[in-house]
C-alpha cells in the first residue's frame, strides 16, 4: 500500500508504478531475493509472458485489499 500510495521514495514513486499485475510467494526471503534477481534479469518480453499467463489482463491484484477506512488520506501539492 505504501507504494500505491507514493509513501516510498525510489523507482516506483518516480514512475507513478501503483499496480500489483505478479507476485510469487516464498517461505523463505532468501528465495524470493534469488528469484527477483533472475526476473530482474530477464528481457521485457519475457516478463510480460509471465504475467500474462497469470493475469492477462493486468488486473490490479491488490486492489480491495484494504478499505477507505485503512488508507490516509494524503494532501495534494
Amino acid at each position: 500500500m505504501q507504494h500505491k500510495l507514493g509513501l516510498i521514495e525510489g523507482f516506483t514513486k518516480k514512475y507513478r508504478i501503483n499496480r500489483l499485475v505478479y507476485y510469487e510467494s516464498y517461505p523463505d526471503v532468501r528465495d524470493a531475493l534469488a528469484r527477483e534477481k533472475q526476473i530482474k534479469r530477464w528481457r521485457r518480453e519475457k516478463k510480460v509472458k509471465l504475467i500474462e499467463g497469470q493475469n492477462p489482463a493486468w488486473d490490479d491484484l491488490a486492489a480491495g485489499w484494504l478499505d477507505d477506512k485503512q488508507v490516509p488520506r494524503l494532501r495534494s501539492g
